[in-house]
């Protein structure tokens, strides 16, 4: 008699399977420019994913969802923010960050965006969150992702306004 099929499949014994997905992953994120009046004040969290570390939030890109529609999904998620304004940035890539908590190779899909409110309502994943200016984020223990993605922000925001160089 033969064994039933199954859906998945099969590995010989000596090959073990890997909790590890065989692919990159697609990660969205974005640094947050806040309402606040006179100089720009941005949103960082500190993460249960990056061993602590400050980042931006952001997460994975679902089936079918474009890279907008994922980052306006995850900021409502974990931060109870409506964004506007997305300007993609850099694609970072992460191969096995001993900065993050668990084995992963993702990309980051980096955007700069705004919101009209300061309220955050954080989910499970955000254990604490500050509206920095881009000199002040500089002092937080960042994850080096981050930390490239505010530098970028920073070179940004000293560049006069097209028309006017």
């Amino acid at each position: 008699m033969s064994e039933p099929a199954t859906s998945e499949p099969q590995f010989p014994a000596s090959e073990p399977r890997s909790p590890v997905p065989n692919r990159p992953l697609v990660c969205v994120g974005a640094l947050v420019r806040g309402p606040q009046e006179g100089e720009a004040m941005y949103l960082i969290v500190r993460t249960t994913k990056w061993l602590g570390a400050w980042g931006v939030p952001g997460g994975k890109v679902e089936w079918g969802e474009t890279l907008e529609a994922a980052t306006l999904r995850e900021f409502r998620e974990e931060v109870g923010l409506t964004l506007h304004g997305l300007e993609y940035v850099q694609t970072q890539e992460a191969v096995l960050s001993a900065e993050f908590h668990k084995p992963a190779h993702m990309l980051l899909i980096d955007f700069l965006a705004r919101t009209d409110s300061t309220e955050i309502t954080p989910n499970e994943e955000i254990a604490e969150w500050a509206w920095v200016t881009l000199s002040q984020a500089a002092g937080y223990p960042l994850n080096s992702y981050t930390r490239t993605l505010i530098e970028k922000a920073r070179l940004r925001a000293l560049r006069p306004p097209p028309g006017e160089a």
